[in-house]
Protein backbone atom coordinates (compact mmCIF):
# COMPACT_ATOMS: atom_id res chain seq x y z
CA UNK A 1 0.00 0.00 0.00
CA UNK A 2 1.20 3.48 -0.88
CA UNK A 3 0.33 6.55 1.18
CA UNK A 4 0.90 10.02 -0.28
CA UNK A 5 0.39 13.28 1.63
CA UNK A 6 2.39 16.09 0.01
CA UNK A 7 2.46 19.72 -1.03
CA UNK A 8 4.57 21.18 -3.83
CA UNK A 9 4.52 24.77 -5.03
CA UNK A 10 4.29 24.94 -8.82
CA UNK A 11 4.29 27.94 -11.15
CA UNK A 12 0.50 28.37 -11.35
CA UNK A 13 -0.75 26.74 -8.14
CA UNK A 14 0.30 24.67 -5.14
CA UNK A 15 -0.13 20.92 -5.42
CA UNK A 16 -1.80 19.71 -2.21
CA UNK A 17 -2.82 16.07 -2.35
CA UNK A 18 -3.41 13.21 0.06
CA UNK A 19 -4.44 9.66 -0.86
CA UNK A 20 -3.83 5.98 -0.21
CA UNK A 21 -3.30 3.52 -3.06
CA UNK A 22 -4.01 -0.15 -2.28
CA UNK A 23 -2.94 -3.01 -4.53
CA UNK A 24 -5.33 -1.92 -7.27
CA UNK A 25 -5.29 0.52 -10.18
CA UNK A 26 -5.65 4.09 -8.97
CA UNK A 27 -6.33 6.66 -11.69
CA UNK A 28 -5.27 10.30 -11.42
CA UNK A 29 -7.67 12.08 -13.75
CA UNK A 30 -7.88 15.67 -14.90
CA UNK A 31 -6.95 18.16 -17.62
CA UNK A 32 -3.39 18.84 -18.71
CA UNK A 33 -1.39 20.88 -16.23
CA UNK A 34 -3.40 19.96 -13.11
CA UNK A 35 -0.51 18.22 -11.32
CA UNK A 36 -0.99 14.56 -12.31
CA UNK A 37 2.50 13.93 -13.66
CA UNK A 38 4.07 15.92 -10.82
CA UNK A 39 2.54 13.44 -8.37
CA UNK A 40 4.09 10.53 -10.28
CA UNK A 41 7.47 12.24 -10.37
CA UNK A 42 7.36 12.85 -6.61
CA UNK A 43 6.51 9.19 -5.96
CA UNK A 44 9.34 8.07 -8.24
CA UNK A 45 11.83 10.41 -6.57
CA UNK A 46 12.38 12.51 -9.69
CA UNK A 47 10.96 15.57 -7.90
CA UNK A 48 11.06 16.49 -4.23
CA UNK A 49 7.89 17.72 -2.51
CA UNK A 50 8.06 20.79 -0.30
CA UNK A 51 6.34 19.15 2.66
CA UNK A 52 4.61 15.95 3.70
CA UNK A 53 5.36 12.27 3.31
CA UNK A 54 5.34 9.38 0.85
CA UNK A 55 5.36 5.89 2.36
CA UNK A 56 5.20 2.51 0.60
CA UNK A 57 4.30 -0.24 3.05
CA UNK A 58 6.89 0.47 5.77
CA UNK A 59 9.45 2.17 3.54
CA UNK A 60 9.58 5.95 3.85
CA UNK A 61 10.30 7.40 0.41
CA UNK A 62 9.99 10.99 1.57
CA UNK A 63 9.36 12.75 4.86
CA UNK A 64 9.87 16.45 5.42
CA UNK A 65 9.74 15.94 9.19
CA UNK A 66 12.39 13.21 9.16
CA UNK A 67 14.42 14.92 6.40
CA UNK A 68 14.20 11.72 4.33
CA UNK A 69 14.31 11.66 0.54
CA UNK A 70 15.23 8.29 -0.95
CA UNK A 71 16.85 8.43 -4.40
CA UNK A 72 14.88 6.82 -7.25
CA UNK A 73 17.14 3.75 -7.39
CA UNK A 74 16.28 2.91 -3.77
CA UNK A 75 12.48 3.03 -4.17
CA UNK A 76 11.81 -0.07 -6.30
CA UNK A 77 9.33 1.90 -8.39
CA UNK A 78 8.91 1.43 -12.15
CA UNK A 79 7.83 4.38 -14.27
CA UNK A 80 6.28 3.99 -17.73
CA UNK A 81 6.72 7.30 -19.51
CA UNK A 82 4.25 8.64 -22.04
CA UNK A 83 6.72 8.19 -24.92
CA UNK A 84 7.77 4.73 -23.57
CA UNK A 85 11.47 5.82 -23.36
CA UNK A 86 12.74 2.71 -25.14
CA UNK A 87 16.34 2.58 -26.34
CA UNK A 88 16.41 2.66 -30.17
CA UNK A 89 19.94 1.20 -30.38
CA UNK A 90 18.86 -1.95 -28.49
CA UNK A 91 16.60 -4.75 -29.67
CA UNK A 92 13.42 -5.69 -27.81
CA UNK A 93 15.06 -8.32 -25.60
CA UNK A 94 17.86 -6.02 -24.50
CA UNK A 95 15.34 -3.26 -23.74
CA UNK A 96 13.32 -5.59 -21.51
CA UNK A 97 16.42 -6.81 -19.67
CA UNK A 98 17.86 -3.32 -19.25
CA UNK A 99 18.57 -2.58 -15.59
CA UNK A 100 18.10 -6.16 -14.37
CA UNK A 101 20.93 -6.77 -11.92
CA UNK A 102 21.01 -10.57 -11.86
CA UNK A 103 20.46 -12.80 -14.89
CA UNK A 104 19.25 -15.75 -12.82
CA UNK A 105 16.93 -18.58 -13.77
CA UNK A 106 14.19 -16.80 -11.83
CA UNK A 107 14.74 -13.65 -13.89
CA UNK A 108 14.71 -15.65 -17.11
CA UNK A 109 11.46 -17.34 -16.07
CA UNK A 110 9.95 -13.90 -15.41
CA UNK A 111 11.11 -12.70 -18.84
CA UNK A 112 9.47 -15.68 -20.55
CA UNK A 113 6.28 -15.13 -18.55
CA UNK A 114 6.12 -11.45 -19.51
CA UNK A 115 6.67 -11.87 -23.23
CA UNK A 116 4.01 -14.60 -23.24
CA UNK A 117 1.46 -12.58 -21.27
CA UNK A 118 2.07 -9.52 -23.43
CA UNK A 119 2.06 -11.52 -26.68
CA UNK A 120 5.48 -10.35 -27.85
CA UNK A 121 7.25 -13.73 -28.09
CA UNK A 122 7.94 -13.07 -31.77
CA UNK A 123 9.63 -9.69 -31.20
CA UNK A 124 12.83 -10.23 -29.10
CA UNK A 125 15.31 -9.58 -31.91
CA UNK A 126 13.50 -6.71 -33.61
CA UNK A 127 14.71 -3.14 -33.23
CA UNK A 128 12.44 -0.55 -31.66
CA UNK A 129 12.02 1.31 -34.94
CA UNK A 130 10.41 -1.81 -36.43
CA UNK A 131 7.61 -1.88 -33.84
CA UNK A 132 4.09 -0.49 -33.96
CA UNK A 133 2.81 1.79 -31.20
CA UNK A 134 1.02 -1.08 -29.48
CA UNK A 135 4.12 -3.28 -29.63
CA UNK A 136 6.25 -0.51 -28.13
CA UNK A 137 3.75 -0.17 -25.30
CA UNK A 138 3.93 -3.89 -24.58
CA UNK A 139 7.73 -3.85 -24.58
CA UNK A 140 7.76 -0.85 -22.22
CA UNK A 141 5.35 -2.66 -19.90
CA UNK A 142 7.50 -5.79 -19.94
CA UNK A 143 10.59 -3.76 -19.07
CA UNK A 144 8.77 -1.99 -16.24
CA UNK A 145 7.59 -5.27 -14.68
CA UNK A 146 10.89 -7.05 -15.30
CA UNK A 147 12.31 -4.92 -12.48
CA UNK A 148 9.79 -6.56 -10.09
CA UNK A 149 8.65 -3.20 -8.70
CA UNK A 150 6.51 -2.67 -5.63
CA UNK A 151 4.70 0.18 -7.45
CA UNK A 152 4.07 0.81 -11.15
CA UNK A 153 3.55 4.38 -12.37
CA UNK A 154 1.94 4.87 -15.80
CA UNK A 155 1.89 8.32 -17.41
CA UNK A 156 -0.72 8.43 -20.20
CA UNK A 157 0.33 4.91 -21.31
CA UNK A 158 -2.31 4.56 -24.05
CA UNK A 159 -2.54 8.11 -25.39
CA UNK A 160 -0.38 7.52 -28.48
CA UNK A 161 -2.24 4.40 -29.63
CA UNK A 162 -5.06 3.85 -32.09
CA UNK A 163 -8.51 2.96 -30.73
CA UNK A 164 -8.22 -0.79 -31.32
CA UNK A 165 -4.83 -1.01 -29.59
CA UNK A 166 -6.14 1.04 -26.66
CA UNK A 167 -9.03 -1.36 -26.07
CA UNK A 168 -6.77 -4.42 -26.26
CA UNK A 169 -4.17 -2.96 -23.92
CA UNK A 170 -6.76 -1.82 -21.39
CA UNK A 171 -7.68 -5.48 -20.91
CA UNK A 172 -4.02 -6.50 -20.66
CA UNK A 173 -3.28 -3.81 -18.07
CA UNK A 174 -6.15 -5.05 -15.91
CA UNK A 175 -4.92 -8.65 -16.14
CA UNK A 176 -1.34 -7.67 -15.30
CA UNK A 177 -2.44 -5.72 -12.24
CA UNK A 178 -4.39 -8.70 -10.97
CA UNK A 179 -1.38 -10.99 -11.47
CA UNK A 180 1.23 -8.66 -9.93
CA UNK A 181 -1.09 -7.38 -7.18
CA UNK A 182 0.78 -4.11 -6.62
CA UNK A 183 -0.43 -0.50 -6.85
CA UNK A 184 -0.73 0.67 -10.46
CA UNK A 185 -1.03 4.47 -10.48
CA UNK A 186 -2.19 5.66 -13.87
CA UNK A 187 -2.45 9.21 -15.19
CA UNK A 188 -4.98 10.01 -17.90
CA UNK A 189 -7.18 12.79 -19.22
CA UNK A 190 -9.43 10.25 -20.98
CA UNK A 191 -12.73 9.56 -19.19
CA UNK A 192 -13.06 6.25 -21.03
CA UNK A 193 -9.67 5.05 -19.77
CA UNK A 194 -10.37 6.25 -16.24
CA UNK A 195 -13.66 4.40 -16.17
CA UNK A 196 -12.29 1.22 -17.78
CA UNK A 197 -9.10 0.91 -15.73
CA UNK A 198 -9.61 2.61 -12.38
CA UNK A 199 -10.60 0.70 -9.27
CA UNK A 200 -10.59 4.20 -7.82
CA UNK A 201 -10.42 7.56 -9.59
CA UNK A 202 -9.03 10.76 -8.09
CA UNK A 203 -10.27 13.90 -9.86
CA UNK A 204 -7.67 16.68 -9.87
CA UNK A 205 -8.16 20.37 -10.51
CA UNK A 206 -5.28 22.83 -10.12
CA UNK A 207 -3.37 20.53 -7.82
CA UNK A 208 -6.22 19.55 -5.51
CA UNK A 209 -8.61 16.64 -5.33
CA UNK A 210 -12.23 17.46 -6.13
CA UNK A 211 -15.24 15.27 -5.37
CA UNK A 212 -16.22 14.94 -9.03
CA UNK A 213 -15.19 16.48 -12.36
CA UNK A 214 -16.74 19.92 -12.89
CA UNK A 215 -19.47 19.98 -15.60
CA UNK A 216 -17.18 22.15 -17.74
CA UNK A 217 -14.59 19.38 -18.01
CA UNK A 218 -14.43 17.46 -21.23
CA UNK A 219 -10.99 16.45 -22.41
CA UNK A 220 -10.21 16.29 -26.09
CA UNK A 221 -7.35 14.29 -27.59
CA UNK A 222 -4.81 16.89 -26.45
CA UNK A 223 -6.01 17.03 -22.86
CA UNK A 224 -7.57 20.48 -23.27
CA UNK A 225 -10.93 21.30 -21.72
CA UNK A 226 -14.02 22.16 -23.71
CA UNK A 227 -17.46 23.29 -22.56
CA UNK A 228 -19.26 20.03 -23.32
CA UNK A 229 -21.04 18.27 -20.48
CA UNK A 230 -19.05 15.63 -18.63
CA UNK A 231 -21.96 14.13 -16.73
CA UNK A 232 -22.05 10.89 -18.72
CA UNK A 233 -18.81 9.83 -17.01
CA UNK A 234 -19.91 10.13 -13.42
Amino acid sequence: MLTVDITKKLSDFTLDISFTAPNKTLVLFGPSGCGKTTILRCIAGLMKPDEGSIVSNKTVFYSSKAATHLPPRSRNVSYMFQDFALFPHMNVKHNIWYGVKTHSQQANDLYEKLITLLKIEHLPHRTIIQLSGGEKQRVAMARALMAEPQILLLDEPLSALDAQSRYELQDELKKLQEIWNIPFILVTHSPEEAQALGSEVIFLHQGRQVSEPPPSWNMNANGKTTRSSFQYFY
